[in-house]
């Protein structure tokens, strides 16, 4: 029998917590659910209430639309580790245990029992300079979102007044989108790992300033990754659907989609212009590979790059 290791650290109580806009409902072992209220007094008692828990805890939650984040920042700050899990992975965890029903208590529940089993590794507060950025980059996404709607209800519009007042819209928000990206330029110089982690990225030929710095704040991890974390963060790592005899298409999953949306983009440039991935790209399709299926693969050799480069500063490119 294995003797136990004191200096192990000991296993923690995992707190489960379902996000709402206005509660939060908790669910700790050997406890009655409770709920408190999502604002600054009851976020406050909540961490108290775990402080003075005999043992260390680890919460256990989910993303909730930015609802999670005033409390992520008071665990943090409390020294509380906390997860934050796919809630697709929890859902299917939940109907895997034949919980079909789905009420706030019971959700908070099967996060602390999802904690208990598959023991999530605990999320990292973001630097303040990295998370600015993150929040930089998340506006600017919504207001190029903003963008693109507006000139489409622009092209469609027949009446002189509303085409005046959608013009005029338009005008607003691409300044907008040159402020932020002016914002987005000053907070990565500001910082000396950003900058250089930026500047690194754009060595490759197909990432520009905006893929750059939606993988910094969308993807932190980069370049602390192996080549399958890469890929499955990213949302671009192929997986098999065989069964028996049966070899059914690979197909892509997961990941993050920011992420995947701006390594497409660089990969339709980096098939153009980038000789090796270029050569690459042309080498699939003439083996007969889809053009989407070649241009999925060049996407997952571009992130894997990037990786590699800012995890081995002194490599250099060809």
């Amino acid at each position: 029998m294995k003797t136990p290791n004191p200096h192990q650290n000991p296993t923690p109580a995992y707190v489960g917590v379902d996000l709402g806009k206005e509660t939060l409902d908790v669910a700790l072992a050997g406890q009655s659910p409770c709920r408190y209220a999502n604002d600054a007094a009851g976020i406050a008692a909540l961490v108290k209430a775990l402080q003075a828990w005999p043992a260390p805890v680890q919460v256990i939650c989910e993303p909730s639309g930015g609802y999670e984040q005033p409390l992520l920042e008071a665990l943090w700050a409390a020294g509380i580790a906390v997860s934050l899990v796919h809630a697709p992975r929890v859902r299917a965890f939940a109907r895997a245990q034949g919980r079909l029903a789905k009420t706030d208590p019971i959700d908070a529940a099967v996060l602390r029992a999802f904690g208990e089993l598959l023991q999530p590794a605990p999320l990292a507060a973001p630097a303040p300079a990295r998370e600015r950025l993150a929040a930089l980059v998340q506006r600017r996404e919504q207001v190029v979102n903003l963008l693109a709607m507006e000139e489409q209800r622009l092209a469609q519009a027949r009446d002189a007044v509303l085409r005046q007042l959608g013009a005029s819209l338009l005008k607003t928000l691409q300044k907008q989108v040159a402020q932020l990206d002016a914002l987005i330029a000053a907070q990565i110089d500001e910082d000396d790992t950003l900058k250089g982690q930026s500047a690194r990225l754009q060595e490759v030929k197909g990432i520009g300033p905006v893929t750059a710095s939606t993988l910094l704040a969308e993807l932190p991890e980069l370049g602390t990754l192996n080549r399958n974390q890469t890929g499955a963060l990213a949302g671009v790592a192929p997986y098999n659907c065989d069964s028996g005899a049966h070899r059914g298409r690979r197909m892509i999953r997961g990941g993050r989609i920011k992420v995947r949306r701006v390594l497409y983009m660089a990969a339709v440039v980096a098939a153009r212009f980038n000789p090796i991935l270029r050569a690459f790209y042309e080498r699939l399709v003439a083996a007969g590979k889809p053009k989407k299926v070649a241009l999925t693969a060049v996407m997952r050799k571009l992130v894997v790059l990037l990786n590699h480069l800012l995890k081995n500063p002194n490599f250099k490119l060809a």
